[in-house]
């Protein structure tokens, strides 16, 4: 299969979908911040000094999604028509467990959307707790659903 944002003389460019079809399309995407117990217990407790880390973390999501075009040099600005972002504390991890769904209708699939809102609420989370915890891990971030388009569904295992 050739990859669709390079020329035929191999330099990277936007792909054209003025052709293919205009069809609901949806993503969704996860990841998760691995964290020390005590910064967890920081959040859990809404004690972290820069206020509500799972709130402004997906407010930051929302942005994040809206905004991929503007950070991915190759997506489309997309009709985005929804994006919701949501944060849990998982207690195994220890950490956040973060994940997002972007729709839109278009000729174009949301998935870089989805990627990006996950990424910016993780770094949101790390953000506002990187003062007392500096060895957080963002991890497993990756397309889990797609649907819409010529190709189909896709769910991850």
């Amino acid at each position: 299969m050739a990859l669709t944002h390079f020329d035929a003389k191999g330099d990277a460019h936007m792909v054209d979908v003025s052709d293919k079809a205009t069809t609901t399309r949806i993503a969704t995407a996860r990841g998760h911040v691995r964290m020390a117990r005590a910064t967890f217990d920081l959040i859990a407790d809404g004690r972290a000094k820069k206020g509500d880390v799972l709130g402004v973390a997906r407010l930051a999501g929302i942005m994040g999604a809206k905004k991929t075009p503007d950070l991915i040099p190759l997506c489309h600005p997309l009709p985005v028509t929804k994006v919701a972002v949501d944060l849990t504390l998982d207690t195994d991890l220890p950490g956040v467990q973060i994940e997002a769904t972007v729709k839109t209708t278009g000729q174009t699939g949301v998935e870089m959307e989805a990627l990006t809102a996950v990424s910016t609420a993780a770094l949101t989370v790390y953000d506002m707790t990187k003062a007392v915890d500096k060895a957080m891990e963002i991890g497993g971030i990756r397309v889990v659903l797609k649907d819409g388009g010529k190709s189909g569904r896709y769910e991850a295992e």
